[in-house]
């Protein structure tokens, strides 16, 4: 399994409209994805504007197709200038 951590800064001012776009992007991708297992998100209590992400893939082809999905394209487009900082992180998850 390939974990993908996102880490998100926002501008206060769109986080309103963030959080709903965001909610859809990980719903739709748990629906409709085959290779998507988990989509959390998660927000910092201390610093609303901090968003992090937690997503479980099958591996990195099943994360690749996650990004040319239609409501994955639609969340980019809709959230770009919401966004003021942003990086990504792949672990291979480690089963026990």
């Amino acid at each position: 399994m390939l974990a993908v951590c996102v880490d998100f800064e926002i501008e206060r001012a769109s986080l309103a409209a963030f959080l709903p776009i965001m909610q859809k992007n990980a719903a739709e991708s748990l629906a409709n994805e085959a290779g998507c297992h988990q989509f959390d998100i998660t927000q910092d209590p201390q610093n609303p504007t901090t968003i992090f992400l937690y997503e479980l893939y099958d591996d990195a082809a099943a994360f690749e197709s996650h990004k040319q999905a239609s409501h994955y394209l639609e969340f980019n487009e809709a959230s770009g200038g919401m966004i003021t900082a942003k990086s990504v992180r792949l672990l291979q998850k480690i089963n026990h």
